[in-house]
């Protein structure tokens, strides 16, 4: 039958039959928001390239952190700037580097947060990269070592999941490095902590604005040997299967908004939740529009969002998180 018999506005006539009828629902329990914490006291400093973002010191984070659990968010995402950087990224694995030490307060000041430890190096490392980086004698040339970096990787996530964490989310992209911290956590006695996989990490043009915040440029070259070339989607696949295989219990897609099609097809063929990284160029381009005055900026949030839940994300890691979670409340 087609029309008039059907009439396809019918279910779109009032908000509450739309609403009856909606297919996908956004809510507070599907975010999961990113904190950068630093050393230092008394620092609230709001990111430039990053409105509404800030690093926090522990002596202001416990106010970001109230905050946030009373939006109804369930989960977030340290980040840590070091007072200290070298060539093998100590800091990151310090049993009181300032991940470790934020942690454990936010453990203590919102017991039911989920707390997700970024593992990774590359914010540690006075090069920049997210492994250690051996120069050859021959060459000249400064390669990231895969296999001599896992163990660095490793005594990251144990030290994480020593201090309270309740997932590592490792976003190197060393090939094996699910597998090693898997047998790391068992071997150390955790494992019950679950890992989500940056499994499916791009080397994207969409990073700028995170790099300033999390201090983290590479000091030469690019991350493009250990990062995904954004034309790909067969190796997407790859990548997903070998985490899968090597014990991840979450995958991620990062970026997200240029890589819903990657994030579909994760979500369609694998049994495992999905977790899609809305990253900072992403937000910083809707601060920026929204100040000028070109979007509506809680519309178009709001609508990216289900966009990204729709395309299969069960998870959604965004700057966003808070604004998004007190729209759908009905405020602001």
């Amino acid at each position: 039958m087609s029309f008039p018999t059907v009439r396809n506005r019918r279910l779109r006539r009032t908000s509450a039959l739309r609403s009856l009828v909606r297919e996908t629902v956004l809510s507070a329990n599907d975010f999961i928001y990113p904190i950068f914490v630093t050393c230092g006291e008394n620092i609230k400093e709001e990111i430039p390239s990053m409105p509404g973002v800030y690093h926090f010191s522990m002596d202001r984070l416990e106010e970001e952190i109230r905050d946030v659990a009373a939006t109804g968010i369930q989960s977030v995402l340290l980040f840590g700037i070091p007072e200290y950087k070298d060539a093998i990224g100590t800091s990151a694995y310090d049993a009181n580097g300032i991940v470790q030490q934020a942690i454990r307060a936010v453990k203590e000041w919102a017991p039911e947060l989920v707390v997700i430890a970024d593992t990774c190096l590359c914010q540690f490392t006075d090069h920049g990269h997210c492994g250690i980086v051996h120069v050859s004698e021959e060459t000249g040339s400064a390669e990231v070592d895969n296999d001599s970096s896992l163990d660095l990787l490793v005594q990251t996530a144990v030290s994480q999941a020593a201090a309270g964490a309740d997932i590592i989310a490792p976003s190197n992209m060393m090939d094996g490095f699910v597998l090693a911290i898997r047998e790391g956590l068992d071997d150390a006695g955790y494992s019950d902590i679950p890992i989500l996989s940056y499994s499916v990490k791009f080397a994207s043009a969409y990073y700028g604005p995170f790099r300033d915040a999390a201090h983290s440029a590479p000091q030469f070259g690019d991350r493009k040997t250990y990062q995904m070339d954004p034309a790909n989607v067969r190796e997407a696949l790859r990548e997903a299967e070998s985490d899968i295989a090597e014990g991840a219990d979450m995958l991620m897609v990062k970026p997200a908004l240029a890589y819903m099609d990657i994030i579909r097809l994760l979500k369609d063929k694998y049994n495992l939740p999905v977790a899609a990284y809305n990253v900072s160029a992403e937000y910083s381009m809707v601060k920026a529009a929204a100040a000028n005055g070109w979007v509506d900026e809680r519309s178009i949030v709001l609508e990216t969002l289900t966009g990204m839940k729709r395309a299969g994300a069960d998870l959604i890691i965004t700057y966003h998180a808070k604004d998004a979670a007190r729209w759908l409340r009905g405020e602001g």
